[in-house]
């Protein structure tokens, strides 16, 4: 079976064929490095010149292809080069070779033959030397050190500093994919953050309008049609109030990404008071000291969206509202009757419990949601509870 070449690259044709036109114009003019006199010229004459020429002009269009059988093949030239008078187009390409073996071959090659030929000319400066006494014999492991060492060392720099810019480009590769990684993790924890702002300023006005807007237009009753013209008339003005907040926000290029005036506990009685207009029976016991801001604002987000799943899914009864502070965490914790509602309700899609869900997880505490026995019926809990510890960090918002 026959053994297919690889396809040499233009370039290493274009080598081999300017080498073999030089090396051919040498030879026409009788240049030689070596006179026919000389002891170790076993092969006088011209044509013999030849045959070590285009031997070594071939293995150039392997010198990135198989580098490492074009240094053999060429090594083998080189030496019956030595035997003629030799041709200094033929060394030249052995450099050439010896460099294209070292930058192109195996790493394993690329180490091992700086080594081989520095050995060879330290031992081809000694040994002639300790042999002849004569400090001409020197010349040879010189001669040597450029046609062999001299080509592989500097292949090996420049393959050293090649492979330094691969590593610095793959590098930056990675950090530009880091970096659009973070940005994009980035832009969608903004992204949940502002509709867990938009859902938990909006939902409780809007759901109490919807409620309101159901029961007036289901009553034919006028008083009843004028208070809850009025409730959504001021759930109407809030919600819009809070829209512009949340826009002035988004429009606000100060890089301030927290809320401007974020709601705090203190606010939860006003808050309770709009559910109460609202038609919710609710009482508040808010047992607390000084928390810190996150914890804060989800604690006040938290009681927000209950209040308005209370005022959609409801049954009759009382809901409360408690807030205890114990032991480094703050316990937020409101019931509602669990049941089906007499009056108008609201859809909901879930999102109130998964952004309530969320706020807690974002400040490593805890959520649980769903219905529980209690001595008045069953009813409806959600209980979080907030470590309120200086060095909590998050984006509640």
């Amino acid at each position: 079976m026959a053994v297919r070449l690889p396809r040499p690259r233009r370039f290493d044709v274009y080598v081999a064929l300017g080498s073999l036109l030089g090396g051919l114009l040498l030879w026409g003019v009788g240049l030689a490095t070596r006179p026919h006199t000389e002891a170790y010229v076993l092969l006088p004459g011209r044509w013999p010149v030849l045959l070590p020429l285009l031997v070594m002009a071939g293995c150039e269009l392997l010198r990135r292809t198989a580098p490492r059988a074009a240094l053999l093949i060429g090594t083998a030239a080189l030496a019956l080069d030595t035997v003629t008078q030799g041709n200094l187009v033929t060394i030249l390409m052995y450099t050439d070779l010896m460099y294209a073996a070292v930058l192109y071959g195996p790493p394993a090659s690329a180490h091992r033959i700086p080594r081989i030929t520095g050995l060879l000319s330290v031992a081809g400066t000694v040994v002639p030397f300790a042999v002849w006494r004569e400090p001409e014999a020197l010349l040879l492991g010189v001669v040597i050190g450029v046609v062999t060492f001299g080509p592989a060392a500097t292949g090996l720099i420049v393959r050293n500093h090649r492979d330094a810019a691969e590593a610095a480009r793959l590098r930056a590769e990675q950090t530009a994919l880091l970096a659009e990684m973070d940005r994009t993790q980035a832009v969608t924890a903004e992204r949940a953050r502002m509709a867990r702002e938009l859902h938990d300023m909006v939902a409780n006005h809007l759901s109490a309008i919807a409620i309101h807007s159901t029961a007036a237009l289901s009553l034919d009753d006028p008083k009843t049609s004028q208070d809850a013209l009025a409730v959504i008339r001021e759930n109407s003005v809030e919600g819009l109030a809070e829209m512009r907040r949340l826009i002035g926000i988004l429009r606000d290029s100060s890089g301030d990404n927290e809320p401007v005036a974020a709601p705090t506990l203190d606010g939860l009685g006003a808050l309770v008071e709009n559910a109460r207009t609202n038609g919710l029976d609710i009482t508040l016991d808010a047992a607390h000291g000084t928390v810190p801001a996150p914890v804060e604002l989800a604690a006040y987000r938290i009681v927000q969206e209950s209040l308005t799943n209370a005022l959609k899914h409801a049954g009759h009864g009382r809901v409360t509202v408690s807030l205890a502070q114990r032991g480094g965490v703050l316990t937020v914790a409101v019931t509602s009757p669990y049941g089906d509602r007499d009056g108008p309700g609201a859809p909901g899609s879930g999102a109130g419990l998964v952004g309530m869900r969320e706020r807690a997880a974002l400040l490593d505490g805890t959520f649980e949601a769903g219905p529980e026995d209690s001595p008045d019926g069953k009813v409806w809990v959600v209980r979080a509870t907030l470590p309120v510890h200086e060095s909590v960090e998050g984006d509640t918002a």
